[in-house]
């Protein structure tokens, strides 16, 4: 099917409108119009990322972080960003973003079902659909049972499936309220902090921004950038089998960024 069919059942549920206004999601490069029998989902497009799409054969490739994300001014072989952007189009490949538009619509959603938070609402109000409904980055909720945060941090790992995480808090204090902002958090504490969330899980946490938040009574557990949002491919896997099972889909494999020794 042709690449821009593909792009109108995916923003069907995730609409273009639906990003943040710093954003820029959709087709970045390639053609719209290129017949589409194999898509590669992954994270970022790393330059690994783009060499196993080509090797695979994908006519497109979609990820969660967008390639170009500030504005250039030129497409040349001296940039690492260009470069890539060359490369897909000299071997055909459409590749498409899709961001905050799925954070809000998708990321959020998942994530509360994959930390088992219960009595949810939206940490970060961003939109209210046509029915109504406010939408946004995160979630906050209760979990299922008091724990400590030595406990939770063993809990988020188990359910994110992650090797490694850092913390800042208390390790024997107890938490029940439990915010969730995948990828880069920083700016999420204000509100976790507003709607009384005992732990925030989330990405990125600089050492001042970890403190700040102990301080003002929120722990703070960082399960990494990737950690949180790798989740993205094996979602967009099913979405795509879902609603074009004609489609053959390939997914990246998970290959976190940096090792801790």
């Amino acid at each position: 099917m042709l690449c821009r069919e593909i792009m109108q059942v995916i923003e069907a549920s995730y609409p273009r409108k639906a990003a943040l206004d710093f954003d820029n999601v959709g087709l970045l490069a390639g053609r719209s119009d290129k017949e589409v029998e194999r898509v590669y989902l992954a994270l970022d497009a790393t330059d690994a990322v783009i060499d196993r799409a080509i090797r695979a054969g994908a006519g497109m490739l979609i990820t969660h972080h967008p390639l170009i994300f500030s504005a250039v001014k030129k497409v040349t072989d001296e940039d690492f960003i260009t470069r890539r952007v060359i490369k897909l189009i000299r071997n055909d490949i459409s590749y498409y973003a899709m961001h905050t538009n799925y954070d809000v619509l998708g990321m959020a959603e998942l994530s509360e079902k994959i930390l088992g938070i219960k009595d949810t609402e939206v940490l970060d109000v961003t939109m209210e659909n046509e029915n109504g409904k406010t939408e946004g980055i995160g979630r906050i909720g209760s979990l299922e049972k008091p724990m400590t945060l030595e406990e939770c941090c063993v809990y988020v790992k188990h359910r994110l499936k992650l090797g490694s995480l850092k913390v800042f808090g208390d390790m024997g204090r107890n938490v029940s309220r439990m915010a969730v902002s995948p990828g880069s958090g920083k700016s999420a504490i204000a509100a976790a902090l507003q709607k009384g969330a005992d732990v925030l899980v989330t990405g990125d946490i600089g050492h001042h921004d970890g403190l700040d938040a102990v301080e003002q009574g929120l722990a703070v557990i960082d399960a990494g950038h990737y950690g949180t949002e790798y989740i993205f491919i094996d979602d967009m896997k099913r979405f795509l089998n879902d609603k074009l099972p004609v489609l053959d889909v390939i997914t990246d494999p998970v290959i976190h960024p940096f090792q801790v020794i």
